[in-house]
């Protein structure tokens, strides 16, 4: 399969990277920096691109089998919330335009339910600092859901995200968070590329939203 990873160079990004590398995928990295990218593969394509210059990226996108949506505003950034929103939408409208059909946006864990009507990112104990990136990513999640031209799925992580080892083994969900047997939901980025490119190859969610966690 030939992918075009968008954020590559970002801590899910470059996880997703190696896990496609290794199984063989051909990948176009695409960042707004791709020195950052230390792997060197024959199956690599490195491209420098802005996400929110829509008809450029979608001249990039052409002629993949799916993008991976892994872009990230900056957790720093003051206009977080605008920018993740005004940058996933643009990806969205450069892959309608390029004409690749399968789209996987890498989103967050705080739009999942730990409650019947309850998300996480709307419950006290939130950290603030995250709070702006979640609900943008949250906000765009009900944006992509009405998107009906693109087979798409978004990807919420466990609540607990971090790095480790890439073991294979983890179960998936779908609007609630997957907890362990000591109510712990979490996961390895090296896992969680797993699980991304196991839906590009199953195509288990399409138009769906799916979590996972050990």
């Amino acid at each position: 399969m030939n992918i075009a990873l968008i954020g590559a160079t970002g801590f899910v990004g470059s996880a997703v990277l190696n896990e496609a590398l290794n199984r063989g995928y051909k990948v176009t990295a695409i960042a707004r920096d791709t020195s950052k990218v230390n792997t060197k593969n024959d199956n690599l394509t490195l491209v420098t691109a802005d996400v929110y210059d829509t008809e450029a990226l979608a001249k990039v996108l052409k002629d993949h089998d799916a993008v991976v949506n892994a872009f990230n505003a900056g957790w720093t950034n003051p206009n977080l919330y605008d920018d993740f929103i005004k940058g996933s939408e643009s990806i969205q409208q450069a892959v309608k335009l390029s004409g690749v059909k399968r789209l996987l946006v890498v989103g967050g864990a705080g739009s999942l339910e730990i409650a019947p009507g309850v998300q996480l990112v709307d419950t006290p104990e939130f950290p603030a600092q995250w709070k702006s990136g979640a609900t943008a990513a949250r906000d765009y999640l009900n944006i992509i859901k009405k998107e009906n031209d693109l087979d798409w799925t978004f990807l919420s992580p466990a609540i607990q995200l971090h790095p480790g080892a890439r073991t294979g083994v983890f179960r998936l969900g779908t609007d609630q968070p997957v907890f362990d047997a000591d109510h712990k939901s979490e996961i390895t980025v090296e896992d969680m590329a797993v699980a991304i490119i196991d839906e590009l190859e199953k195509n288990q969610f399409i138009r769906k939203r799916f979590t996972l966690g050990y």
